[in-house]
């Protein structure tokens, strides 16, 4: 075969060598075209040298093939995937075999050379020159041991906390018992209220009406004093504070004591309300169903932590759902805010262990379009952690009855603080529902869902919610510390949702300040009771 190239470089002619006049012509570009197409070529050569040098690299950092040519370890890495043949491991097999073998827990029990640390493991294996099955057995078994320590160590911590957030800090016992001795001993803390002359405001709908429900009078100052403070019109403000009979003396003795005019404060009993007292309450009844299924099959705290089968996340859910709040008649009676309040038109329901940080007013100008329950979603949002909740964080999908029911995507929404629309609400029948699939959780067995009031109000509101901007209800200040002190500064209301309250000793040291500073520490019974900013 012969190859004739004019001058111009523009033909391009291939003679066939059996002298048959056969050619064939390539019309090539101007030279312009040609140098660019040179161009473009030593470009592309570049690159592919230096992807060779890479891939002989990383061949020759490996060290199996030492020997091998530039070209021959790129055959060897590319080669099998062109032809779609799987690249051999490096790792020897017996190595996955032992480390893939089922684990017993009883592997390590009794033994005391296994190694603590990687640098006592390393060392070992360095000494002891092992073959590739004794390193396997040795690696396995100290990832065993140090998989059961931290387990325990994980459980033990549930466990403290659980017991440190259940219990009644012995500040907040002292201050309930001198409150109490005060309401008996001192007329002045026995006051009416509010007084004769502001009932008439309990049911006016001119004015901005809040509820709410504690038994903690240490939280309950913190919850009314910074609402009324951050108030613009303080004068129009109602705040409708229910107790239980035990708290009802020092709840009453603290805001006779302390009052927080010219906002009107209203202190009620739950025995004090004639719902309450006329015939069968669902809410009492739906709480001594609860207390006896739970007491019946979750054994305590003792039976929980003593399982040894199931991940510390699953025992941290069983121990909040012992938590005495979720069996506390002040966590379930805001499903019957229309009863309790039927002259009111729209409140605003608070929980203890929020801090108001801006005037609520604003709320009332909200349109609810017709929904029941304003709520801020918490499946959106910047902190992947707090704002991630759907229904299927709650809800019990594997369980044929919710799964046939509802969307385990369905975003959720939180308590805390909520805007409800009571002349919507009495046209539903959100309170029938509740109570409805709350036994269906009785009958089965707490299947559904483990704990919490939420749950079954994400059910009976349902279609029902009105979503509201998240800077009226910031969230998470209870259980995680990512919250920066700045960033829970500029939010409406922020709520400390979770084990960590901040009257607690478990509280966040960081955002403590953001509760305590609506405190005075001078005032004699707070003085009296040891109880401090930090």
């Amino acid at each position: 075969m012969q190859l004739h190239i004019s001058p111009s470089l523009r033909h391009v002619t291939v003679l066939p060598g059996k002298g048959v006049r056969e050619f064939i012509k390539v019309k090539v570009g101007s030279r312009k075209v040609s140098y660019r197409m040179l161009f473009y070529s030593l470009l592309f050569f570049t690159f592919l040298l230096r992807f060779v040098f890479v891939l002989s690299t990383i061949d020759s950092i490996d060290g199996d093939h030492p020997k091998c040519s530039t070209i021959g370890c790129l055959g060897k890495r590319i080669g099998p995937r062109i032809l779609g043949r799987r690249i051999e491991s490096n790792v020897p097999e017996v190595i996955y075999r032992i480390l893939e073998e089922p684990v017993s827990k009883d592997e390590v029990l009794g033994k005391t050379d296994v190694p603590q640390t990687l640098q006592e493991f390393m060392s070992e294996m360095k000494q002891s020159r092992s073959d590739a099955k004794a390193f396997a057995l040795r690696l396995r078994e100290m990832i065993v041991l140090l998989e059961q320590r931290t387990r325990t160590a994980k459980i033990q911590e549930y466990l403290y906390r659980h017991v440190a957030s259940s219990s009644i800090p012995k500040q907040l016992h002292c201050l309930a018992l001198k409150l109490a001795n005060e309401h008996s001993n001192n007329a002045a803390a026995r006051l009416q209220l509010p007084s004769a002359e502001l009932v008439p405001a309990l049911v006016d709908n001119s004015y901005f009406h809040f509820v709410l429900a504690s038994d903690n009078v240490l939280a309950a100052s913190v919850v009314a004093t910074s609402l009324v403070k951050n108030a613009l019109r303080p004068e129009k403000f109602v705040l409708h504070i229910i107790t239980d009979r035990k708290t009802y003396s020092p709840m009453q003795a603290w805001f006779s004591l302390h009052p927080l005019d010219p906002a009107i404060i209203e202190v009620k009993a739950l025995h004090q309300f004639d719902w309450l007292s006329k015939g069968k309450v669902p809410v009492l009844e739906a709480m001594e169903k609860d207390q006896r299924v739970r007491s019946q099959f979750r054994g305590g705290s003792s039976a929980i932590v003593a399982n040894n089968t199931e991940k510390p996340q699953v025992i941290a859910a069983k121990l909040q759902a012992l938590s005495p709040k979720y069996n506390s008649l002040m966590n379930h009676i805001r499903i019957h805010l229309p009863e309790l309040f039927p002259s009111l038109n729209k409140v605003v329901f608070l929980d203890d262990d929020i801090v108001i940080q801006t005037d609520l007013s604003p709320l009332w100008d909200i349109d609810m379009n017709g929904k029941v329950n304003g709520a801020v979603e918490t499946c959106r949002g910047e902190d992947s952690f707090v704002m991630s909740k759907r229904f299927k964080s709650y809800l019990n999908f594997s369980h044929p009855l919710i799964a046939k029911n509802f969307d385990p995507n369905e975003c959720a929404w939180a308590y805390g603080m909520n805007i409800f629309d009571l002349e919507a609400w009495r046209k539903t029948n959100i309170s029938l529902t509740y109570y409805h699939w709350l036994e269906e959780n009785f009958k089965s067995d707490l299947s559904l869902w483990q704990l919490g009031t939420l749950p079954p109000g994400l059910i009976a509101f349902y279609g029902h919610v009105h979503v509201i901007d998240p800077f009226w209800h910031m969230l998470g200040l209870g259980y995680q510390d990512n919250t920066t002190l700045a960033d829970a500064e500029t939010a409406g209301v922020i709520h400390f949702n979770g084990r960590a309250k901040p009257w607690l000793d478990i509280a966040f040291p960081q955002l403590r300040p953001l509760w305590a500073k609506y405190i005075d520490f001078s005032d004699k019974f707070i003085k009296g009771c040891h109880i401090r900013a930090s």
